[in-house]
C-alpha cells in the first residue's frame, strides 16, 4: 500500500435543505455540486445536517465517499434506482481512494485546507429510506464501504482542481480495519483498546468504545440501523 498518496477530486457537494422522508428529516438527498466548499474549523458554509445530535459536529464536518462505492452497491442490487454522488450525503467525491488506503488520524491537505481523518461513517437506518433497501446500512457496515469523516485543522476554500494530499500518517489503523474493529460481532476488549489508542479518532467513538470496556457489553444497534419498528 503506497503511504504517501495524492488523489484527484472527482465531485464538491453541499446542501442545508431539510426533507422529510417517511417522516423522518434528513438533508441527504438535498446535496448539490458545488464550484467550491468554504470550509471553517466547526461547518461548511451552505451546508448543515438535519439531526446534528447524531451527525455533524467538530469530529464530522466533512463526508468522503469513494465514487466507485455506487457501481458496486448497484450490482449488490441495493439500490432501487440508478443512484450516483452525492446520494450517500457526502461532500467529497473521489475516484481510486478507499477505506484500505485511508487511516485514522491521517493528516490530509486539500488545497489550503487541512483536515485530519476522524471515523468512518457509522451507517444509519436513513440510508435504508434514501435506497429502499432494507437492511443497505446493515450491508454497508459488514462492506465497510462506508466512507470517512474529517474534523478540520486549517480553514478555507477546497475547489475542484484541487489534489487530496495526505502530508502524515499517524496510525496504522485503516478506515476498514477500524469499521471491522468497532462493529465486531463479539465483545474484544483487546481490540477495542487498539483503536483507542489511535491518535486523532473522533471523539464519539472513543466514548463509546470507553463505555463498552467499563460495561462488559457492546450496545444495541437495531435502532440505528433499522429505526423504529412499528
Amino acid at each position: 500500500m503506497n503511504k504517501n498518496w495524492v488523489n484527484r477530486i472527482s465531485g464538491l457537494y453541499l446542501g442545508d435543505q431539510v426533507q422529510m422522508h417517511n417522516g423522518v428529516a434528513s438533508c441527504i438527498n438535498q446535496k448539490h455540486a458545488a464550484s467550491q466548499l468554504s470550509v471553517l474549523f466547526d461547518r461548511v458554509v451552505g451546508n448543515s445536517e438535519a439531526d446534528p445530535k447524531h451527525h455533524g459536529g467538530l469530529d464530522r464536518v466533512l463526508h468522503h465517499f469513494p465514487r466507485e462505492h455506487y457501481g458496486q452497491y448497484r450490482r449488490w442490487d441495493l439500490m432501487s434506482s440508478f443512484k450516483d454522488a452525492p446520494s450517500m450525503g457526502e461532500n467529497i467525491s473521489t475516484v481510486g481512494l478507499n477505506e484500505a488506503q485511508v487511516n485514522i488520524g491521517d493528516i490530509v491537505q486539500i488545497g489550503d485546507v487541512t483536515l485530519q481523518v476522524t471515523q468512518p461513517r457509522s451507517p444509519c437506518f436513513k440510508l435504508n429510506l434514501q435506497f429502499e433497501q432494507p437492511k443497505f446500512a446493515l450491508a454497508m457496515q459488514e462492506s465497510r464501504m462506508c466512507g470517512w469523516f474529517y474534523r478540520v485543522l486549517s480553514e478555507g476554500v477546497i475547489r475542484p482542481s484541487d489534489s487530496i494530499c495526505l502530508i502524515e500518517r499517524k496510525t496504522d489503523i485503516s478506515i476498514a480495519k477500524a469499521m471491522q474493529i468497532y462493529f465486531l460481532p463479539e465483545f474484544d476488549a483487546e481490540q477495542y483498546q487498539t483503536l483507542l489508542n489511535c491518535e486523532g479518532l473522533a471523539q464519539s467513538w472513543v466514548e463509546s468504545l470507553q463505555r463498552r470496556i467499563e460495561q462488559n457489553n457492546i450496545e444495541d444497534w437495531a435502532m440505528r440501523l433499522y429505526g423504529k419498528v412499528s
